[in-house]
């Protein structure tokens, strides 16, 4: 955590749900489900599982100082469980624990914080996409240039452009929503030996207790849990920086199409009091770059040997919180960002039409190509889309006046070939599946 870096590059409720104490409450979550679900097998008394859950306090116990003793065993919970054992005292103290190995602790703890970050920052990405969405409605036929490679291509609109950031966003959190995050419960190397046969059972009392997955068998070394919700996250922070790398792009002083109208003094510059900077697109970016370092740390994580692995279970710890941390500032920013967003409409016609018309170049060679064939039409359309361009003429005007097109396109067609709204093929249509698909998936559980 850093005070300093903090409020831009973990903004956000995700913050809070992946720190020490999120992770201390975890753990503790697990110990008091574990002693509970062996009192619904029979395997302990229910007044001692009650004794043990009333000593998961998470303020009873000092973070740093279970950090410090971590080292001697590799990992914090054998010093938690220790701890723990000597509130809880008496007979039940002889429960605290039972049957569960340090990793099991751990895990559950991390599908535990996974599952609880999840919530503010699926929140983040439903918000957004709303914002999204209303703003693809009241833009559908607002004409925009589409870029490609950067460089102008065919008319748009700016509610298709909105449009395809609303179906990268439902497409995210549809993955993050689908997720199972498993509980883990093996015992010294899975097997549950030491609590006989009624391990499995004891298992699924645990998981449904902490509303986690039963998982089919312990997954101690089988990482693809860790991997599946790093894939997910990755996948979000993906969406999120496509996003917020247009919305930069389209802010820029040469563009000018959208602004952020964020509260006074945001978006600022520390020399240059003209700058109108789109700040929360910015932090967006910052937070969601960061994500495929992260996910990779977990994807390289994944080779674990026999039934406990030697270092690379502990190399997920950091970068999972990490990644949630980040990916949930990216979240948070990028709805800030969408929902201060205003958008030029003007600047986006005028943008389109400081072309001349070239933009359209393709329709014209269209519709001549029966008259003149498509190669003599493709040529003689480039030719003079080039003159336009290089001596600053109307583009109509020099088809109009061109020996071979000139015989089959008068300057008014011409004007009304180049005219961007009147080819934009089926943006609208797309526009409106976008928002139904979005509508339609609001409404299912």
């Amino acid at each position: 955590m850093s005070s300093l870096f903090d409020p831009v590059l973990a903004a956000g409720a995700v913050r809070d749900e992946t720190g020490d104490t999120a992770w201390l409450r975890a753990m503790l979550d697990f110990e008091a489900a574990l002693a509970a679900a062996q009192a619904d097998a029979g395997l302990v008394e229910r007044e001692h599982a009650e004794a043990i859950a009333a000593a998961c306090r998470s303020e009873h116990y000092d973070v740093a100082e279970l950090g410090r003793r971590a080292t001697g065993i590799g990992n914090p919970a054998g010093p938690l469980v220790r701890a723990l054992t000597e509130r809880v005292g008496g007979e039940a103290a002889r429960h605290v624990h039972r049957g569960a190995t340090s990793q099991d602790v751990v895990d559950t703890a991390a599908m535990l914080v996974a599952t609880r970050a999840l919530r503010p920052l699926l929140a983040d990405l439903r918000a957004c996409a709303d914002a999204v969405a209303t703003l693809a409605a009241e833009h559908a036929e607002t004409v925009q240039v589409g870029r490609t490679l950067l460089q102008h291509a065919l008319p748009v609109t700016f509610g298709f452009t909105a449009a395809g950031w609303l179906t990268a966003l439902d497409t995210a959190t549809r993955r993050l929503e689908s997720l199972r995050l498993p509980a883990q419960l093996g015992g010294a190397v899975g097997t549950l030996a030491s609590l006989g046969e009624q391990g499995p059972e004891v298992l699924a009392a645990l998981a449904h207790r902490l509303g986690l997955a039963e998982p089919v068998l312990p997954w101690h070394t089988d990482r693809t849990p860790v991997a599946e919700l790093a894939g997910a996250l990755g996948e979000a922070a993906g969406a999120i920086a496509g996003i917020a790398r247009s919305i930069v792009l389209l802010a820029q002083t040469d563009v000018g199409e959208l602004h952020e109208q964020g509260p006074a003094g945001s978006g600022g510059s520390s020399t240059m009091p003209h700058k109108r900077n789109p700040v929360a697109a910015v932090s967006a970016l910052a937070g969601a770059k960061q994500a495929p370092g992260l996910v990779a740390d977990l994807l390289a994580a994944m080779e674990q040997e026999h039934q406990r692995a030697a270092g690379a279970w502990h190399a997920e710890w950091r970068p999972l919180s990490e990644l949630l941390r980040t990916t949930g500032s990216a979240a948070h920013w990028l709805r800030t960002s969408v929902e201060r967003l205003r958008v030029d409409s003007v600047r986006m016609r005028a943008n389109l039409d400081a072309g001349g018309g070239v933009l359209l170049a393709e329709r014209v060679t269209t519709e001549l190509a029966p008259a003149v064939g498509r190669l003599a039409a493709h040529d003689a359309v480039t030719a003079c889309t080039r003159r336009a361009v290089a001596e600053q003429q109307p583009l109509a005007e020099l088809l109009a006046a061109d020996p071979l097109l000139g015989e089959h396109l008068s300057r008014q067609r011409a004007e009304e070939l180049l005219d961007p709204a009147g080819y934009l093929g089926s943006a609208k249509v797309f526009v409106e599946r976008a928002l139904a698909a979005h509508r339609k998936g609001k409404e299912q559980p």
